[in-house]
């Protein structure tokens, strides 16, 4: 049988390099991009305009698909490193999961990978080893953003029960090149080339390769289990490290290292000054307690079942720099 990809939230970080790869292998594919989103068909891609909170809108990227194996991979999403759950975060976090639910067991999908994150992993005490986990709820976790995607993997793995072919993966933080949709690790990294960031912090956490991530949900599109979940992280890396590489990359003064304590006390007055200035501030007093947070991620059950690999994070700031700077790189 014919297989076709649908690809929720095409134009984002993740969703563009999954269908980087699938474009590289010749897969039909179809894309879900936001009305007002530019992006080009090509051969084998197709784009769609639709908005996951709107149902009806969705349809036509289900439409025609009898008689091919469907793959749904739902990327789509909004990471906010606030505290809060606003109402439009959680309208495209949790409802815009149980429409792309409800379409999927409509039209009999054959597999959705549902891309949650390592946030909706509850965090354990004493720095102890995180792995996968079959129960989520937003009253475990910390932050607006770790709530929703605690509630949508969930309704997920509840969907499940009721008889849909899904796995999920759980990214930990996504670095990378070809990111167009305001990524706040790349923001970073772009800033520091720019001279623009003028001190970093103490602290760090699980950084990932974005086509690492994209490869990961392409093996477990092939190879999950199904109602099974997967971590797709790395390694701890310290904010200091990410922009040492940076620097021994393309140059650039070494920062200052504020301590966490001091980071933490003036977050107020870099978010004030971010709104003035109509910018989006990179340290927040979520953004600052994640950087501090357990990240002991271990991606063992997804190397084994699915044979992911990441790959070292120099390769990735490299590439980063380069992309950021319109350098060519080698293909995701």
């Amino acid at each position: 049988m014919k297989r076709i990809y649908i690809v929720t939230g095409a134009c984002g970080h993740l969703g563009g390099t999954i269908i980087r790869l699938l474009r590289q292998s010749g897969a039909e594919v179809r894309g879900l991009i936001l009305p007002g989103e530019q992006a080009r068909d090509q051969k084998n891609i197709r784009y769609y305009q639709g908005d996951v909170r709107d149902i009806e809108s969705l349809r036509p990227l289900f439409a025609g698909t009898e008689g091919y194996e469907r793959i749904v991979l739902h990327t789509a999403g909004i990471i906010d490193i606030s505290e809060q759950v606003s109402p439009l975060m959680y309208d495209v976090n949790v409802g815009g999961v149980r429409n792309i639910l409800s379409l999927c067991m409509e039209y009999g999908v054959q597999r959705l990978v549902y891309v949650s994150s390592v946030h909706a992993i509850p965090e354990k005490k004493h720095r102890q080893v995180l792995r996968e986990v079959n129960r989520f709820s937003p009253d475990w976790v910390v932050g607006g953003y770790a709530k929703t995607k605690a509630e949508a993997t969930q309704a997920v793995l509840d969907a499940v029960r009721q008889g849909l072919d899904a796995v999920v993966v759980h990214p930990s933080g996504i670095l990378g090149p070809y990111d167009k949709s305001g990524n706040h690790l790349v923001q970073m990294v772009g800033d520091y080339i720019a001279g623009k960031l003028p001190a970093c912090v103490r602290g760090g956490y699980d950084f990932v390769d974005v086509r690492d991530v994209a490869a990961g949900c392409l093996l477990a599109a092939d190879k999950g289990k199904t109602g099974e979940c997967y971590i797709l992280s790395n390694r701890h890396y310290e904010v200091q490290e990410v922009l040492g590489i940076a620097q021994s990359v393309c140059g650039g003064r070494r920062l200052p290292v504020l301590p966490m304590w001091m980071a933490k006390a003036a977050a107020p007055l870099i978010g004030r000054v971010a709104k003035r200035r109509k910018t989006r501030p990179l340290y927040t007093r979520y953004s600052l307690h994640t950087l501090g947070s357990n990240d002991k991620f271990d991606h063992t059950k997804a190397t084994v079942e699915l044979g992911y690999r990441p790959r070292d994070l120099y390769q990735t700031i490299r590439d980063t720099v380069f992309w950021l700077r319109g350098r060519k790189i080698a293909p995701a």
